[in-house]
């Protein structure tokens, strides 16, 4: 294509641990690789940590690194916060996002242990039944995935779909805490099924683009 390739510079990343920055000297020939990163975020060589399976803690530090370093504008002051990347919790993005899928999940696996069967074809029928305002605000989150991916690509700002699956975690984790999905009304039931199967297929596609992994139990 015409201008290929282009190129995106990125300012300088300051790295933090354990409340510090850690030192880097281009002149003294000190520096983090990206490797250093990812072990980091994963717990491998962090003062306190227990790492029992190094495999998966190097898939977690992968998954933290690659949505960190995309969460943030090219032309904006980065801290890489290595503390923050190893935390469990909402204030950790990459972890928010994905347990909203794992959430999700857990839900498809509790309809299965309850002996329930959910026909995507007959609950795109029921949609009619959601109309509370989480839900509206979902679907609506949702609608715009495919507009948002183009603008992304078209402007090189992948930040753009970091910031998004943010918004739809938080979206349906808000969802989630305010209604139930398995209910003894069947039709709404099927329709609230409905939305988080599709919420579910645009968070996972969105960290597939990233390549983040999307667990389905944590």
């Amino acid at each position: 294509p015409k201008g290929y390739p282009d190129y995106v510079l990125h300012k300088m990343v300051t790295v933090m641990q354990v409340g510090e920055e850690v030192k880097i000297s281009k002149r003294a020939g000190s520096y983090v690789t990206v490797r250093d990163l990812i072990e980091w975020s994963g717990g491998i060589g962090v003062e306190g940590s227990v790492v029992s399976d190094r495999e998966q803690a190097l898939a977690r530090g992968r998954d933290a690194v690659r949505f960190f370093m995309i969460s943030r504008k090219a032309d904006t002051e980065f801290v890489f916060d290595i503390d923050l990347a190893l935390k469990q919790s909402d204030e950790n993005p990459v972890y928010y996002v994905q347990y909203a899928h794992a959430r999700i999940c857990r839900v498809f696996r509790q309809l299965q242990e309850r002996g329930g069967h959910y026909d995507e074809a007959a609950a795109l029928n029921t949609l009619h039944r959601l109309d509370t305002e989480h839900e509206k605000a979902l679907m609506t989150l949702l609608s715009r995935y495919p507009a948002l991916l183009q603008k992304a690509a078209a402007e090189f700002e992948p930040h753009r779909l970091a910031f998004f699956l943010r918004d739809v975690a938080e979206a349906l984790h808000s969802y989630y805490n305010q209604h139930r999905f398995l209910d003894e009304d069947t039709e709404l039931q099927a329709a609230r099924l409905a939305l988080i199967s599709a919420t579910r297929q645009v968070i996972r596609n969105g960290l597939q683009l990233l390549g983040v992994s999307a667990p389905e139990a944590m």
